[in-house]
């Protein structure tokens, strides 16, 4: 079997051996019903309290300000159409930003429809959201303000502490999608002023299937499934132990490792940034040079196709992505590398490769040596890539 060299963390991440042993005992062992009265279930209402402390005490909040879910996706779902419908008669505007994941996009594509108007604010050519945009796009009728911590594809990290100040000194709630950054940067939900938080576990070496929503004390928030009691009465349906349990523990061992696990991988990202944009032409770095996630880097090759890129490297052994893993079946190219700037050509050379403190720097020179191949493969047969360089030369001449 040929080694596999993985690097589209952000799309999921391995769980680690822990977490899954922490889950173990819930499958078998401890596997009664957290809702039933005896003593058999008392090991699963434990872990489920611990969990809730646990992830409360990594964002500097109350243990029942923490919600469980399946995922991301549904913590944005939750926090923005339970916000909706308790605050529509204050107002229907909402606004966020143009690079969102789809789970808040379609989210409020849904809203539109059903008589709410979104603003969906620019951003620069790093990504980062235009402040000024912001504050001119506030209402009196505006209710939410949803965006990003950092963005999935581009690893582009939001001034939240700026967005959240904004948010309420205006009396505006703020929800934020900290999909991509939670357990890879500190957060403080009261330094930030966030009022809502979307988080899912598969991202940081948890299980898939789990996730959570932080929703801050005072919030009018519905219950967003009905047909039980659990989860304080806003989320019916019996809980994910095991999935609980692996969460806590995932979170758990991030936190512990965070410091030291952003400073590898961040070493590996930059070396790695460094070596293409210096050793394959006609090649741009999408996002903040800096101010991005330690593990993310994104490039648009000129005069390729980014799918048939990433076929090439897969058969290399070469696990990356062209964008969200969640529109790896679209054809159009990303809306995010459109909000930046990027013609459709040049966004459609896209690759996102997201690495993990488990990467090493062999792998990384590896990576870097068959990108240089496949480009410059796919580019010789480009007849964009031809009739570029013929007029290159004409140029010169």
């Amino acid at each position: 079997m040929k080694q596999t060299i993985y690097l589209d963390n952000a799309a999921t991440t391995r769980t680690r051996p822990e977490v899954v042993e922490a889950m173990i005992p819930y499958f078998s062992q401890y596997y009664g019903n957290p809702s039933s009265i005896y003593e058999f279930s008392t090991p699963c209402k434990k872990v489920i309290a611990r969990t809730r402390e646990t992830i409360a005490s990594s964002i500097g909040a109350k243990a029942n300000e923490i919600y469980f879910t399946a995922g991301g996706t549904e913590s944005d779902n939750w926090a923005i159409k339970a916000t909706a419908e308790a605050y529509q008669a204050k107002g229907k505007h909402i606004i966020t930003s143009r690079i969102e994941h789809h789970a808040v996009l379609h989210t409020c594509e849904y809203l539109e429809k059903r008589g709410f108007q979104v603003t969906y604010l620019d951003v620069d050519e790093n990504g980062v959201v235009k402040l000024d945009q912001l504050k001119k796009a506030i209402r009196p009728d505006t209710i939410l303000i949803s965006i990003m911590f950092a963005n999935n594809e581009i690893g582009t990290i939001q001034p939240i502490k700026e967005i959240g100040e904004i948010a309420r000194s205006h009396g505006i709630l703020f929800h934020t999608d900290a999909v991509q950054a939670y357990a890879h940067v500190p957060i403080s939900v009261d330094a930030y002023n966030i009022d809502m938080m979307s988080v899912s576990g598969h991202k940081f070496n948890g299980p898939k299937g789990i996730g959570f929503l932080y929703i801050r004390t005072g919030i009018k928030s519905r219950s967003f499934i009905h047909g039980g009691a659990q989860e304080r009465k806003r989320r019916g349906g019996t809980e994910n132990v095991p999935g609980i349990a692996g969460m806590g523990k995932a979170v758990e061992l991030a936190m512990a490792d965070m410091e030291q696990r952003g400073e590898k991988e961040r070493e590996l990202r930059d070396y790695l940034i460094k070596r293409v944009l210096e050793e394959v032409p006609y090649t741009r770095l999408n996002g903040h040079r800096t101010n991005r996630l330690s593990n993310n880097a994104n490039f648009a090759f000129q005069f390729i196709e980014g799918e048939s890129l990433l076929i090439k490297l897969d058969m290399e052994g070469i696990c990356g992505s062209s964008g969200s893993a969640c529109t790896s079946g679209s054809l159009d190219p990303s809306h995010v590398l459109l909000a930046i700037g990027l013609p459709h050509e040049i966004a459609h050379g896209s690759l996102r490769l997201t690495l993990s403190q488990e990467n090493t720097w062999e792998e990384m020179d590896y990576t870097v040596e068959k990108i240089k191949e496949i480009v410059a493969y796919l580019r010789n047969m480009s007849p964009l890539y031809e009739d570029f360089m013929r007029k290159s030369s004409a140029a010169a001449r």
